[in-house]
């Protein structure tokens, strides 16, 4: 296992400071901001700690209120919703400075017999035949607006084994392609012994999920994104649903789409895989895209 991937865990085991209510810190980010994806993986591992451990999460629905301040803690407060024969419901509020910065929902279900069917897995290149980020983003610097800006999208992702079946964004800067955008990705290391729970892989995937679904809108209009400085933007809106199950530690297929950018927003859509074809989360995400005056 990673250094890395040893620090992103130590980031996820909460702090329970009532029975309810946990403290997470956090890590430096790309932007001077906290990572959207660090604090809706926190907010759903302190759901899922007041929830039985038979009963995984199949859904979350999560709104981004205030950029958060990664010198500083944030308090995570879980309101218990709903304990049904099924499913159990949890509503996270998380806290910093006495303001909301994130809201979260979150539902659990005990495993269930039902119909089965799913959506096709799209054609994808192995992941073993393709570079890693950090591989990829040190041939494309020059188009680096800030080069630092680069170390620490590397850093920001080290824990994560990501790689782009086809070029990133910030690799055709000005070139406007069909808004989609695949990545494979793994944890950069195996998770086992006692810190390997299902709460987890889904929680690690959480975090991953919003490293770069909105990709596909910068693809649309030739943008290279954070990297480049081109754009501007933040997460509004997430939601997930979990429908098999999966290891954050084994290769998934991130497809990913943009159906619509207007307003100043863009929407991305994707469906995560795993290698051998299984569908196991759909994602869907709206985020702030702005071009710099």
């Amino acid at each position: 296992m990673s250094q890395a991937l040893e620090d992103l865990l130590d980031l996820l085991d909460l702090e329970r400071i009532e029975q309810d209510i946990f403290r997470g810190q956090s890590r430096f980010a790309v932007v001077p901001r906290v990572f959207g994806g660090q604090v809706a993986a926190q907010a759903l591992v302190a759901a899922g700690r007041t929830v039985p451990a038979d009963r995984p999460a199949h859904s979350l629905h999560a709104y981004f209120l205030r950029a958060g301040d990664p010198g500083a803690p944030i308090v995570y407060t879980v309101d218990r919703i709903r304990d049904g024969r099924s499913f159990t419901t949890r509503r996270v509020v998380a806290v910093q400075y006495g303001q909301p910065i994130f809201h979260l929902s979150a539902s659990f279900q005990t495993y269930e017999e039902g119909l089965e069917h799913q959506a096709e897995m799209p054609a994808a290149p192995d992941p073993e035949t393709l570079r890693t980020t950090a591989e990829m983003l040190p041939l494309y610097l020059d188009a680096c607006g800030d080069e630092s800006v680069a170390r620490r999208m590397l850093e920001a992702r080290a824990a994560v084994d990501l790689r782009y079946a086809d070029a990133p964004p910030y690799a055709s800067v000005g070139e406007a392609r069909e808004p989609r955008s695949q990545v494979w990705f793994r944890t950069n290391g195996k998770l086992d012994g006692v810190i390997d729970e299902p709460l987890l892989h889904v929680c690690l995937a959480t975090y991953v999920s919003d490293m770069t679904l909105l990709d596909s809108v910068l693809l649309a209009h030739g943008r290279g994104g954070w990297v480049t400085g081109d754009v501007v933007g933040a997460s509004l809106d997430h939601a997930m649903w979990f429908h098999r199950p999966f290891r954050a530690d084994e290769w998934l297929l991130y497809d990913q789409e943009s159906p619509s950018a207007s307003g100043g927003r863009g929407l991305g859509q994707a469906r995560i895989y795993t290698q051998d074809g299984r569908l196991a989360i759909t994602v869907i995400q709206e985020g702030v895209v702005r071009v710099p005056r």
